[in-house]
């Protein structure tokens, strides 16, 4: 009777979960851009982690023979330019809803300055924002969807597929690597991705939760503090639980990049990370 009772529990669960993500796609989810065909070459995602700073010190013969994949503020530091990225990646609202924010307002000079064919992915919710009318012709804008996706696997994996949701998106690497996936890279690796949240936070005296999250690139006082100050809204316990949401949908990325048939690799130094296999750069 037990194990009749646990069965049902779980599939009533899955159940659950398939129709609330239903609802979020019908609720969320925009037309994204198509997916292209497949390709046979290593496309390298550059994560925004500290352990960056030696790649690109030591590592730019190997890091310009491959695709690349830059994220978030990336294009403000001096090795954008040299790197020519493929793509980059714009998730969080923060990009296109801060008027006022010095950070943003260079990171979209810097994006109107390339001089390359280079692909932007940014949300679909965002493709009527006036800010990509800013970039120049050799910038391809493409889309995805933020939509988080859960319950039966027929029904997430079918969603990836079509591009309406994707594992749960709590940090940046996540639409990196779906967007690489949709791109057709039949071989993903990933460095600067070092997710070592955990070892930079602490409490207060005040219980203000404070965490100090460490790029390659230095931020200037003004994004420490704005960082400082979402920080100071959780609770310790809800910090650690967001943070397990990203480390679980790696997870699910390796189920459905397995599936298809994608190697992901994570060459990132002491990287946090366990659901992919390790390698050197």
């Amino acid at each position: 009777m037990k194990r009749i009772l646990e069965f049902f529990q779980k599939y009533a669960a899955i159940g659950s979960k398939s129709a609330a993500t239903l609802l979020k796609v019908a609720v969320m989810s925009r037309r994204p851009s198509p997916a292209c065909g497949p390709k046979e070459e290593e496309i390298i995602i550059m994560g925004n982690g500290p352990s960056l700073r030696s790649n690109l010190d030591n590592d730019m013969d190997k890091l310009k023979r491959h695709p690349l994949l830059s994220v978030n503020f990336a294009p403000n530091t001096p090795e954008f330019a040299g790197l020519r990225p493929n793509i980059h990646i714009l998730a969080d609202g923060l990009f296109f809803a801060s008027p006022g924010n010095a950070n943003v307002e260079k990171m979209w000079e810097n994006l109107a300055a390339v001089d390359w064919e280079m692909i932007l992915y940014v949300p679909a919710a965002q493709r009527k924002n006036t800010l990509l009318g800013r970039l120049p012709e050799n910038i391809t804008v493409k889309y995805f969807n933020l939509t988080p996706a859960a319950g039966a696997l027929w029904l997430t994996r079918k969603l990836f597929d079509a591009g309406l949701a994707m594992p749960r998106p709590r940090n940046v690497l996540i639409p990196s690597i779906m967007s690489a996936i949709r791109e057709g890279y039949s071989t993903i690796r990933l460095i600067g991705a070092d997710h070592s949240w955990s070892k930079t936070l602490w409490v207060d005296d005040d219980n203000r939760v404070m965490s100090v999250q460490p790029h390659f690139y230095k931020d200037n006082d003004k994004e420490l503090k704005r960082v400082e100050q979402v920080g100071a809204t959780m609770h310790l316990h809800q910090m650690y639980e967001s943070l397990s949401i990203a480390f679980r949908s790696y997870f699910d990325i390796k189920d459905y990049a397995d599936r298809r048939g994608i190697t992901i690799i994570n060459s990132t130094p002491a990287s946090f990370i366990d659901a992919f296999p390790r390698a050197p750069l």
